[in-house]
C-alpha cells in the first residue's frame, strides 16, 4: 500500500486501471473507489464494508457530456446537474443501454451518478475506466460510537484494518472537513423526488427546479 500526494493521481488512476482499489479524500470524508465495470473490484469492497448488495456504489462522471453518453437526463436532472455540479450532489439516473447497467451492476439500475468536485473529479479525469466510489467505512449502524466515514489518514488506517480490504493507494488529503453525505436526488421519473438530504440543501433543490421539493 502506498500513500501519495494528490499531485500524484497518475498513480491512482493507473490503480483502479489495474482492478486494484484507491482511497481518496473529498470534501466530505474519504472514499474508497473501483472500477466500476471490474466486478471482482467493485465486489471487494461490498464485502470488506458488509454492504448490502442493493445499495449501490456511485458512478463518478468526469463531465456532463459523458453522462448524457451514458444515461437519459430529462429536464429537472438537467437543471440538477447544471446547477450544482460538479457537487455534492448525487442523481439516481436510467441507462441509455441495458447493456452497459449489467456490465455496472455495482452502481444500480438506476445508477447513482455524481460529477464530484477535487480529488475524486480528477481521479475519473484521469482513469481511462469509470469510477466506482462509496465512504471509507464499514456499512450500517455500528452503535452509538460509531463515528461515520473516515475524514483523517488515521481513520483510513482504522477502517482497512476492520474490513481487511486490501488497497493499492491512498491519496493524503489531510482532514476532511464538512464530514456530511452528498444529497441524493430521484431522476428517474420526469419528476424529480428528493431521496437523501445532505450538503446541497432542500432549499436549493426547490429553488433550483422551480417547485417545492420534499424527501420522499
Amino acid at each position: 500500500m502506498r500513500t501519495i500526494h494528490p499531485g500524484e493521481l497518475d498513480t491512482a488512476a493507473r490503480a483502479i486501471e489495474a482492478g486494484e482499489l484507491v482511497i481518496v479524500p473529498t470534501n466530505r470524508w474519504y472514499m474508497i473507489c473501483a472500477n466500476a465495470s471490474n466486478a471482482d473490484a467493485s465486489g471487494s469492497i461490498f464485502a470488506g464494508k458488509r454492504r448490502p448488495s442493493g445499495k449501490s456504489l456511485v458512478y463518478v462522471v468526469p463531465s456532463l457530456a459523458i453522462c448524457e453518453q451514458h444515461f437519459q437526463l430529462g429536464a429537472e436532472a438537467r437543471k440538477l446537474a447544471e446547477q450544482f455540479w460538479p457537487g455534492d450532489l448525487a442523481l439516481l439516473l436510467p441507462w441509455r443501454d441495458p447493456d452497459d447497467a449489467a456490465r455496472h451492476a455495482a452502481v444500480g439500475s438506476p445508477a447513482l451518478t455524481t460529477m464530484a468536485p477535487g480529488v475524486l473529479g480528477e481521479l475519473a479525469a484521469r482513469a481511462k475506466v469509470p469510477v466506482a466510489a462509496t465512504t471509507a467505512n464499514i456499512s450500517g449502524d455500528a452503535g452509538p460510537n460509531d463515528r461515520g466515514p473516515a475524514v483523517t489518514l488515521d481513520e483510513v488506517h482504522a477502517f482497512l484494518a476492520v474490513s481487511g480490504l486490501a488497497v493499492s493507494v491512498i491519496v493524503d488529503g489531510g482532514v476532511c472537513p464538512a464530514a456530511n453525505h452528498m444529497t441524493i436526488v430521484d431522476c428517474f421519473t420526469p419528476e424529480a423526488k428528493l431521496v437523501r438530504t445532505g450538503l446541497v440543501h432542500q432549499r436549493a433543490v426547490t429553488a433550483a427546479l422551480g417547485r417545492e421539493v420534499r424527501p420522499s
